[in-house]
């Protein structure tokens, strides 16, 4: 395995690759890359020794891949997180003195050990802590989300088009709450440096001073650098740069402990971020990081006061104990008036609500004995319904304004409430402040003393007493020692309790995943047996049929079979749902309906096809995944941008996978208009867009009409409320004004329609671009059609030169065959093929262009050439071709036969055919022209042709 192998084993891993590019960012755009430089202990024998690698996270798979710099495209190997458990052993005294770093072991499937070394122990602690959270989270992901063969465990990172929307989101399960709460307890607070993370590409490799050097007269010292590297870390070289807060004795912490540290952590970040944020403070330095701050050993602190002045007075005894009582009973106090008053201040509101209610009670009683002596007196009725109306609105606005002015008063008496607070936390940092500041200078007086009595001691003893201070110097070392000695090993302890913790969380969840799965083979299993008896008690019918009028058992078992076949997933039995082995879906993962809604027939037929491309997926899984292959490639572009390669366009070839089709047709757009897009301003399709619609456009017309017959049969376009179809009206609109000459032609909404599917409205804007004005040659969708036309033509020299007995079956009996592909031609199979195989096609035609039709139609005759062949008259060839492209399923074959049977397929051959036929189409067009106006001319001196009318001129 890589991760445990040399670096000549490293050197043949898996294509995969390091840093940032446009195209390979990683899934999370929000969370930090975690990369950087690491030692990784390679080699054999004397040769043995740790070099610097750099190291890339990749979140999709949970793979740690490395490689001999971050500017490297393939990596050396990698290591599977996922699979993976950490350790590291505190160093003990005797240790190298040029030894550091801090290195920690990665123990994969296998036995197989990768020490790994950080440039610094924060370093190690950092990468530890990430790595395991990454598995953590990928180890979840896995158990909770409801895969199936084109998703990935990790969420997709693809975030573009109609496709994207329909991505679910992948559902966490709920973790144990008390789990969770101790690995938060056990994470360790730390920050990496400047080798850490994707700034760390522009810093040098870091040194590595045991590293080989391969000089002969140096082979003794080599050898001993080479195994000093494995030994641990010296006596002055072990000082831990982590400390914790609180002491960590317990292996196993209870619930209640748990929750109390919780919530003292909480606190504590509370009063933090508030200290950070006041102004009334006099200290210039963030008060909210001081209980982080490393301790100083006492050998520092006395050492630094030797040099001082000895003449400083001693210390006075200062009463910190009876001060703080004396403050804790007044803050005492303080707060039960403070309680008080606030209960008082309440019962004072809630009498004057009453009071309120009382005096508007009063006033409408008032009102209302008013009115009614009035109505006595004969006041007309419409006056009084004024007055009642007037008064009710004079009623409404006092009660508005009375509680206005009641929120007037609480906003201000939240802001006296809020000042109050905040000089109460003025005063208490500043108590809090002078009480640091008197402390450091009782330790700073009480360690001149300590050196005052040193000095005289040992100028009084002279060298009588030498050996004492030497010993008492070994002891404080000693002291020093044991002290750092205890606080590396309560990181260690938590770290380890940590990660015994999610290693045995994990286990549990693959138990229960394992016990699903075994439960579910079973279900299966017994389906399979009761599908088996059915269908052998069908055949047996079947071999001696009983012709009878009365309905045989066979019947009953066909209908039973064909019932269960077309039964709907329904809810109602989750159970049962759970277990069944592949649930056809009314759309697939395009939108497109998988199952007809009307024809029973037809269902059937389109669920046995869904299942047949099933079958055919989980077929290709047995093999080398393209996915993987993708995965690789689009890590070795995370430093480097995408270049047209031989790799890339094989790997297109095969298909992209799902999740990363958005952003490689993107990035295929961009590739071929790159000089449009240079040459226009920013907003661009914006500004397009916006003069189509406000301006008069003679395309749009024909446009909303085409809108709901583009995909009827995918649900982003299926109604007028889709989300697809203004998006479509867009793109249209917006290119009917870049492009006037061709406006608008039926079939460019079909290339939209595909195009959004995977693209943003902009970028399918530059997609239609990329197809009408890079791929296609002039006027292909103009109205005379006339590159469609050169492009049947050449289609019909390449048939009688790559497949001629089938064109020679074609010319035996009249069929002209260029009335089925015209359509594929124009539309690029929209509609003609399966939606896998649709895709495909398109992956290859977007990176290659227009050459790419020509050789998948010639693939699509070859693939059912036979078949063909055996068919032997014009109407039963004719309506073959309208369907048998639909009854392909193989798209691992077709794609072999486009781009391996049919070579060699020059360009140069296609465009030299193309200018062939186009002089004699153009011939043809302008003869047909001269043919028409002789017509005219002729009508208009004959008295008999002059009522003749052709349809283009009645409709005009």
């Amino acid at each position: 395995m890589p991760a445990a192998g040399s670096e000549a084993e490293e050197g043949g891993g898996e294509g995969a690759g390091p840093g940032a590019g446009s195209v390979g960012e990683q899934p999370g755009p929000c969370s930090p890359k975690l990369c950087g430089y690491l030692q990784k202990l390679s080699g054999k024998g004397p040769l043995r020794g740790f070099r610097s690698r750099w190291f890339v996270f990749d979140p999709r798979r949970c793979y740690l891949y490395y490689f001999k710099g971050p500017q490297e495209a393939l990596p050396l190997g990698h290591l599977d997180i996922a699979s993976a458990c950490f350790s590291y052993h505190q160093p003990e005294a005797g240790a190298a003195a040029g030894d550091e770093g801090a290195a920690f072991e990665v123990h994969s499937p296998g036995g197989a050990v990768a020490v790994l070394k950080a440039a610094t122990r924060q370093d190690m602690t950092y990468w530890l802590q990430e790595l395991q959270q990454k598995r953590w989270e990928y180890c979840n992901n896995l158990d909770a989300a409801k895969r199936d063969s084109r998703t990935s465990p990790t969420p997709s990172d693809f975030s573009k088009g109609l496709v994207a929307k329909d991505n679910p989101d992948l559902s966490i399960l709920s973790q144990n709450a008390s789990a969770e709460r101790a690995r938060t307890i056990l994470a360790v607070e730390t920050s990496p440096t400047e080798l850490v993370g994707e700034q760390a590409a522009s810093q040098p490799a870091p040194v590595q001073p045991s590293a080989i050097n391969f000089s002969l007269k140096q082979w003794s010292t080599e050898i001993k650098n080479s195994m000093s590297s494995l030994r641990k870390g010296n006596n002055e070289n072990r000082k831990s740069i982590f400390y914790t807060s609180e002491e960590w004795e317990l292996l196993d912490p209870t619930p209640k402990d748990l929750e109390d540290s919780m919530a003292l952590e909480e606190k504590r970040k509370n009063f933090a971020e508030g200290s950070k944020g006041l102004t009334g403070s006099a200290f210039p330095f963030d008060f909210g990081r001081i209980p982080q701050k490393p301790r100083r050993p006492l050998k520092d602190m006395i050492g630094s006061s030797k040099n001082r002045n000895s003449s400083d007075s001693s210390p006075t005894e200062w009463c910190s104990g009876n001060g703080n009582k004396l403050v804790s009973e007044l803050q005492l106090k303080y707060q039960s008036q403070q309680e008080e008053l606030e209960k008082l201040k309440k019962d004072l509101l809630s009498q004057k609500e009453l009071v309120r209610l009382l005096q508007q009670t009063v006033r409408s009683s008032q009102y209302d004995k008013y009115f009614a002596s009035r109505l006595c007196e004969g006041v007309p009725k419409d006056k009084l319904e004024l007055l009642h109306q007037k008064d009710d609105q004079i009623l409404g606005l006092n009660n508005q304004l009375e509680k206005l002015n009641l929120e007037k008063d609480s906003l201000q008496q939240e802001v006296k409430n809020l000042k109050c607070k905040v000089g109460e936390l003025n005063e208490r940092l500043g108590m809090l402040m002078e009480t640091i500041q008197a402390k450091d200078e009782v330790i700073m007086k009480l360690s001149h003393q300590l050196s005052e009595c040193e000095d005289n001691t040992s100028s009084q003893s002279g060298a009588v007493n030498s050996p004492t201070a030497t010993c008492i110097n070994k002891e404080l070392q000693e002291l020093d020692r044991l002290k750092d000695n205890l606080q590396g090993y309560k990181t260690q302890n938590k770290f380890l309790n940590k990660e015994i913790l999610e290693l045995s969380a994990l286990r549990r969840n693959a138990e229960v995943r394992e016990r699903e799965w075994q439960a579910k083979y079973t279900s299966l299993e017994a389906k399979l047996c009761q599908i088996e008896s059915k269908y052998l008690i069908l055949l047996q019918e079947m071999k001696t049929p009983v012709c009878s009028e009365e309905q045989s058992p066979a019947r009953e078992v066909i209908a039973q079979l064909l019932e269960d076949a077309l039964k709907a997933e329904t809810s109602e039995q989750p159970e049962q749902a759970f277990f069944k082995p592949y649930p056809v879906s009314e759309y697939d993962i395009y939108g497109f309906q998988t199952v007809p809604e009307d024809d029973e027939e037809e269902k059937l037929v389109a669920k046995s096809r869904a299942l047949d491309l099933r079958s055919l997926s989980l077929s290709e899984n047995r093999e080398i995944s393209t996915g993987v292959k993708w995965e690789n490639y689009l890590a070795s572009t995370m430093n480097r941008e995408m270049m047209r390669c031989v790799e890339l366009k094989n790997l297109i070839r095969s298909g992209i996978p799902h999740e990363h089709r958005s952003k490689i047709w993107k990035w295929c757009v961009n590739l071929h208009v790159k000089k449009f897009k240079d040459s226009t301003v920013p907003g661009y399709f914006q500004t397009l867009l916006q003069n189509a619609l406000e301006k008069q456009n003679p395309a749009s017309k024909q446009i909303e009409l085409d809108l709901l017959r583009t995909l009827p049969n995918n649900k982003h376009y299926s109604s007028p409320t889709s989300e697809g179809i203004q998006k479509l009206r867009n793109v249209l609109l917006a290119f009917s004004w870049r492009n006037p000459d061709i406006g608008y032609c039926q079939g460019l909404n079909r290339l939209v329609a595909i195009a959004l599917l995977y693209l943003e409205q902009e970028d399918a804007f530059w997609c239609l671009v990329t197809i009408v004005e890079v791929f296609m040659p002039r006027d292909y969708y103009t109205k005379t059609l006339l590159g469609s036309q050169v492009d049947q033509r050449v289609f019909k020299d390449l048939m009688s030169e790559k497949l001629p007995r089938l064109h020679a079956h074609f010319e035996q009996y009249k069929v002209d065959y260029t009335l089925i592909t015209f359509n594929w031609f124009l539309v690029v199979f929209v509609d003609s093929v399966v939606s896998d195989i649709l895709f495909k096609i398109w992956d290859s035609f977007l990176y290659e262009g227009p050459k790419v039709i020509f050789r998948f139609a010639l693939a699509l005759f070859k693939y059912k050439e036979e078949e063909i062949l055996k068919l032997q008259d014009s109407m039963s060839i004719f309506k073959y071709l309208r369907y048998f492209t639909r009854t392909i399923l193989d798209a691992r074959k077709l794609t072999g036969i486009a781009f391996g049977d049919l070579n060699p397929f020059p360009l140069r051959q296609i465009r030299n055919r193309r200018t062939y036929h186009l002089e004699k189409v153009r011939l043809e067009l302008t003869e047909l022209e001269a043919i028409r106006e002789d017509f005219l001319r002729e009508r208009e001196t004959c008295v008999e042709k002059r009522d003749l009318i052709s349809d283009d001129e009645e409709d005009s």
